[in-house]
């Protein structure tokens, strides 16, 4: 590595962890090939879309919302997600977001440190962005 790296949008792999999966992850910044300690993705919902409820045993995650309409439920609440939402979970705080919107729901997510989830990520179903993220993302 040269101290710096640069990408295009063209350059990011896609992929769903599994086939069916309502949510899409773009890696932006992946620890198995870009040689840092955390992950960062677009993390794209689709319409009604979820992540599981889960957790991070030494890993804080922060989810940043670009686009759409959401929320995030904890053991402690449910708060709204809208564009220029940042969440931050702290480390066993159990989670899950859900897209409550019309359109997709747009999250830039890290995670540090990475604790596999580029490995989950990278091990699933290579999928695209569509004209729709295209446009949305302006790429």
């Amino acid at each position: 590595m040269t101290g710096y790296l640069h990408k295009s949008a063209t350059s990011y792999p896609v992929y769903r962890i599994r086939a069916g999966e309502t949510n899409r992850f773009v890696m932006l910044v992946n620890p198995l090939t870009d040689a840092c300690n955390f992950i960062q993705v677009l993390e794209i919902f689709d319409v009604g879309g979820s992540t599981p409820i889960n957790h991070h045993r030494a890993a804080q995650e922060v989810f940043y919302v670009l686009h759409g309409l959401g929320e995030a439920s904890t053991d402690l609440g449910t708060v709204p997600l809208q564009p220029g939402t940042a969440l931050l979970l702290q480390p066993g705080v159990p989670h899950a977001v859900r897209n409550t919107g019309s359109t997709r729901l747009y999250c830039l997510t890290t995670m540090v440190p990475d604790e596999d989830f580029a490995r989950l990520i990278s091990d699933g179903v290579p999928d695209a962005l569509d004209a729709q993220d295209l446009a949305v993302l302006g790429w």
